[in-house]
């Protein structure tokens, strides 16, 4: 699947203009092992050779090319995890002590459920749905 990413990325980078660089690339694979949404800081404590100020950069590039998708918790700080388009589909449970974000994925059923409130919706306010995220909120092992 990482080939797949890869090509997907630089594609998405190349309408903006943008270039696939090395840094990049360790960005779009770092964020690939991880197992949920990452800051910075955790960015660089698990392999970026980026410093601080490039990491940031290269991140908004990404997000803006529609590669990376940018989190922001209830400690106010920034997550980054791969555009759902490149990963799965999925939610993420919120830690409301340490904002920390873990990702979710919901049984069919349940995902079926949230379909049909969408279209709910979209008859109630005349809306178009494209997407759906949840977000459920509590303490994480570690706070409780």
């Amino acid at each position: 699947m990482t080939d797949n990413i890869h090509a997907t990325v630089d594609e998405q980078l190349r309408r903006t203009r943008q270039r696939y660089t090395r840094g990049r690339r360790q960005l779009v694979e770092l964020l690939e092992q991880a197992e949920r949404p990452v800051t910075i800081p955790e960015l660089m404590d698990i392999g970026a050779s980026q410093s601080q100020s490039s990491l940031y950069r290269n991140l908004a590039i990404l997000e803006q090319c529609g590669a990376v998708h940018r989190l922001v918790s209830t400690d106010d700080v920034s997550r980054y995890e791969l555009a759902e388009e490149l990963s799965e589909h999925h939610h993420h449970l919120v830690c409301s002590a340490c904002g920390r974000l873990e990702d979710v994925v919901l049984p069919p059923a349940i995902e079926r459920a949230l379909v049909r409130a969408a279209e709910e919706a979209r008859e109630q306010r005349d809306f178009d749905v494209d997407s759906h995220r949840l977000e459920l909120v509590g303490t994480c092992p570690t706070c409780a």
